[in-house]
Parts: structure tokens; sequence; C-alpha cells
């Protein structure tokens, strides 16, 4: 089983990817055959949507823009659980992010919903407000995709501003090991 998570932070050690570690760890903790990768998106480059619909003519689950964005659909499309980490920028998540869910959702779309059934969850860094409609955002899109998201003790999100910030935030951290938890226990029920 695969579990891929991706990082749209510019900050390749920050909050996100300390969060998303947490909730990798925790799936190992009771899935020790899993395989677990980042992707960091920073240092990748995703267009926008074009809204050109090529997509929904050729069929081949791919985008017709040549950037980062296909090899990272392949990765998605062979992975059992997707996690899209963000931290919150002006209330929202990062605007890579934004182009990610924009481009794949459509080419997932009119490509036999290739991320159907497939687990996916959301897990937002933030420091004061905005956490809930980045989380929203990233819910509104695995629901969309007919993905089976899994929750945790609250939403799936720590709260701090400097790298490592959120290792303070004890119910956060808490929360990430209870998401990877559920995440363990929903991938050996639909292996």
């Amino acid at each position: 089983m695969k579990v891929l998570a991706l990082n749209s932070s510019p900050r390749p050690n920050g909050n996100t990817s300390q969060l998303i570690e947490i909730v990798f760890n925790a799936i190992k903790e009771d899935l020790q055959t899993v395989e677990t990768e980042s992707i960091q998106l920073n240092d990748k480059i995703i267009n926008s949507c074009k809204g050109c619909f090529i997509c929904s003519k050729q069929k081949d689950g791919k985008c017709i823009q040549n950037d980062d964005l296909n090899p990272i659909i392949e990765k998605m499309r062979n992975a059992d659980c997707i996690l899209f980490g963000s931290p919150v920028y002006w209330g929202a998540i990062t605007g890579k992010m934004k182009c990610l869910l924009e481009r794949t959702g459509m080419v997932a779309m009119f490509n036999k919903h290739f991320l159907k059934r497939k687990i996916g969850a959301p897990i937002i860094a933030v420091r004061r407000q905005g956490a809930l409609p980045s989380f929203s955002t990233i819910t509104y899109f695995i629901h969309g995709m007919q993905m089976l998201m899994t929750g945790a003790s609250y939403w799936n999100l720590g709260i701090g501003l400097a790298p490592g910030d959120v290792q303070k935030d004890s119910e956060g951290m808490e929360n990430m090991k209870n998401l990877g938890k559920n995440i363990a226990w929903l991938l050996e029920k639909i292996k």
C-alpha cells in the first residue's frame, strides 16, 4: 500500500512537512509494510488550469500542459491514500495547491474518476485564521473526486508560525497521530 503526501508549503522542513511526518509515523506504527512518499510542490512548475477541456476529449489521463503536474498525477493514480498538505496564506490554501487541485480534478473527472475510492485527507498548518476555509477547499476536492475522507479528533490542522512551532501544539500533534491511525485502519479495511 502506498501513501502519497503533496506538500504545497514553500518551506521544505516547515510546519506542513512536520505535520505530514507525524501522520506518516502513525500510519507506519500500525502498517509496517506501507510505502510513504512526500512530494514538495514548491520546486515544481504547476500552472493554473486553462479550462481548455482537452483532457475531456483525449481521455489519456493527462493534462495537455507540459509542466510538472502529469508525473504527480501518475503518482496519485498509483497511491492508495493521498494527503493534501498546505499552509494557510491569506486565509486560503497556497496557489500551488489550488492549481494542482483544479487541474487534477479536471483530468480525473474526465478519465473514469481515477481518484474514486482512494483515501484522502487535508493537512493544514495555520497561524491565526483561514484554517477552516483551507480545510474546506481540500475537502470539497476530496468529496468531488469521490474519495474516502478520514477524520481525526478535530479538523486536520496544526497551529504554529515559525518552522517547528506546530510541535508545541499538543492537540494538533495528537490530532495528526489520530489521523494516521484512522488512515491505517481504513487502508487495512479496503485492501
